[in-house]
């Protein structure tokens, strides 16, 4: 009765584990779906936006095309900025500190893109007139530093890249030459001769193989090596028999 009130809370365990892993996937997957159903529509607004502004800078004349042709400036040098800092960062950490600076420029930025975007609903055109020049200021100014960013981060980025490929082009050209250098052996065959030499190297007389010794030395190494060949005891010389060993038995005649 335990063992099967065990298993039936086992299976219960297991399957609200399923259905709990489930749920947590089906709200990950709906969260995704949202996020990028999220950035679709800032992005379609963006472009509707931005498509607006040129129209009326090019429709329309005076303050309301001035104001158009700001937030333009404004919001093309920004969102080119991010982009670059954005893409850089994932091959450059450095720049870490470039967007933390860009992102405090944003604040200023969309501040001042919001204030643009009321006054073009301002009915008092003669006092936004009186306003432009100020506003032209902080314009040049956040585009300026948003662009010096910029530039810097890709300049950095290109630097960076012509110093690797000066070095790759350095090593190519090492490797070119020893590839033409076509006279000297090969390494394998280097390493092959060297085995060989070893190999047939030894401890031996100096002299080559076919030279023919003199008599006397000749004799007299023969004798060395018959005299360090020869054993302890000699069994040429006559054995001794002691009175306790039996006779060697005849051989059988043949």
């Amino acid at each position: 009765m335990e063992v099967g009130a065990l298993v039936i809370i086992f299976a219960l365990v297991v399957l609200f584990a399923f259905l709990g892993l489930g749920a947590w996937v089906t709200v990950k997957a709906v969260g995704a779906a949202k996020r990028g159903v999220d950035r679709t529509i800032t992005q379609a607004r963006r472009t509707v936006e931005d498509t607006t502004l040129r129209a009326k800078t090019l429709g329309q004349s005076g303050v309301t095309a001035a104001l158009a042709q700001l937030r333009l400036d404004l919001r093309t040098s920004m969102r080119a900025t991010q982009a670059a800092l954005y893409q850089g960062v994932q091959a450059d950490a450095s720049l870490k500190e470039s967007i933390a600076l860009f992102e405090r420029l944003s604040r200023h930025g969309h501040e001042l893109d919001d204030e643009l975007k009321r006054l073009e609903q301002e009915p008092d055109r003669k006092r936004i007139a009186e306003c432009l020049p100020g506003l032209r200021e902080r314009t040049a100014q956040i585009t300026e530093s948003a662009d010096s960013l910029r530039w810097a981060a890709r300049d950095r980025a290109r630097q960076f890249a012509d110093e690797d490929l000066a070095a790759l082009s350095a090593q190519i050209e090492v490797e070119s030459s020893a590839l033409r250098d076509w006279s000297r052996e090969s390494v394998d065959d280097l390493t092959a001769a060297a085995a060989a030499w070893d190999a047939g190297a030894g401890p031996g007389p100096a002299r080559g193989a076919g030279a023919p010794a003199s008599g006397a030395a000749a004799s007299g190494a023969a004798g060395e090596a018959s005299g360090r060949q020869r054993p302890a005891l000699d069994p040429s010389g006559p054995a001794v028999s002691y009175p306790w060993q039996k006779a060697p038995r005849p051989e059988a005649a043949s």
